[in-house]
């Protein structure tokens, strides 16, 4: 199973604080559009302001429970609706659903606590904590500095200084021995940052092997594979580039599909499946042809002699891949043995077809 090196268009985004440490605003993998916030940098006295604003926050619990004036319709909404996402939040696995989940429920008690210091007299002690965890929310969203996607694609946190390296500019200068010195380990994940974060185009990205196979000495820039990746899916490439090396050959695969799949990791293992066919298998000594004269001058029809009840036909059948010893056949299709190979509509009619578990003859005479 070869190994290959993820390349990506990769933005990486990084702000003036980024020694404070960053708060993820998006979860990793998640798409967003360009000037989406996707993370920020804690503030300098971030620690103390939370801290400050959670014990606020019981303070004014507190104080509402014993507020019975406070009853107000969008009171009583938030509060169902609080109830409901608690009840929900109790039946979620996903560690992103629970994150956002939070994050509403705690938007949902601020803005209760907001409606709850407005419907409070002047001066009076729940107006003063909702006033004074106010002023504090303030200057912790004033000293944050948030970091918005410079384009639209991927989040990921991921950064392991390769973006500028592994590029869709630099398949002319890469070989194997330079990817060898990266020594990056085959399925290692990528370490996140605390420092940055970046933006992964999420429309095509590259896979850079090196292989001394007769398939991939073979291969011409533009042919169609598909890539097994290690979790079993398969996606579709093309080759794109190609490096002729000494005793092996540097191919680039370009991949429209699966990026999400590959965004935590730089070297990953997978199989080439250089080409595939739907058809029937049967050994070549089973198939006979014959010269025809056709648009594209005198060519070798197919066929292939079956067996049933002892009754025998000699079936056309199309040729899509042989090797040595075995071909991939199927039939065809009406209009192509007319028009290729000169049939005529009452032959056609008169025609039968090979399907599975029909019996054939091998070394058949015509």
């Amino acid at each position: 199973m070869p190994f290959g090196y993820v390349i990506r268009e990769e933005t990486v985004v990084q702000g003036n604080n980024y020694k404070n440490g960053i708060v993820q605003i998006k979860a990793e993998g998640e798409r967003v559009a360009k000037g989406d916030p996707i993370f920020r940098y804690y503030s300098n006295n971030e620690e103390t302001l939370v801290k400050k604003i959670q014990e606020l926050d019981i303070k004014i619990q507190e104080a509402m429970e014993n507020e019975n004036n406070l009853f107000s319709s969008d009171i009583k909404l938030l509060e169902s609706q609080i109830q409901e996402k608690l009840i929900e939040l109790e039946t979620f696995n996903d560690i992103q659903k629970v994150s956002e989940y939070k994050k509403e429920i705690n938007s949902k008690i601020t803005k209760k606590a907001k409606i709850a210091g407005e419907k409070s007299p002047a001066g009076s002690y729940l107006k003063k904590l909702v006033e004074e965890r106010s002023s504090y929310e303030k200057n912790l969203n004033s000293g944050a500095e948030y970091i918005s996607a410079p384009v639209s694609g991927i989040v990921s946190y991921r950064v392991d200084g390769l973006e500028e390296v592994l590029t869709p500019e630099s398949f002319a200068s890469l070989n194997t021995k330079m990817l060898t010195d990266l020594k990056l380990k085959t399925g290692e994940i990528v370490a996140s940052s605390g420092e940055n974060g970046k933006v992964i185009n999420n429309f095509e990205g590259y896979i850079v092997t090196s292989l001394n196979s007769k398939k991939a000495n073979e291969a011409q820039i533009g042919d169609s594979v598909k890539l097994r990746l290690s979790n079993s899916e398969e996606i579709t490439a093309e080759v794109v580039y190609l490096i002729q090396e000494e005793d092996t050959r540097l191919i680039t695969f370009k991949i429209t599909s699966g990026l999400e799949l590959l965004a935590n990791y730089r070297k990953i293992t997978f199989d080439i499946i250089w080409w595939s066919y739907s058809g029937l298998k049967v050994p070549n000594t089973a198939l006979v042809s014959e010269k025809r004269n056709t648009q594209d001058g005198e060519k070798d029809l197919h066929f292939v002699i079956r067996n049933r009840a002892g009754y025998t036909d000699k079936i056309p059948v199309k040729v899509l891949k042989q090797n040595s010893a075995y071909s991939v056949i199927t039939n065809y299709q009406s209009t192509e043995l007319k028009e290729k190979w000169g049939y005529t509509d009452s032959e056609i009619k008169n025609l039968k077809t090979i399907v599975l578990h029909d019996e054939i003859l091998i070394h058949p005479k015509m």
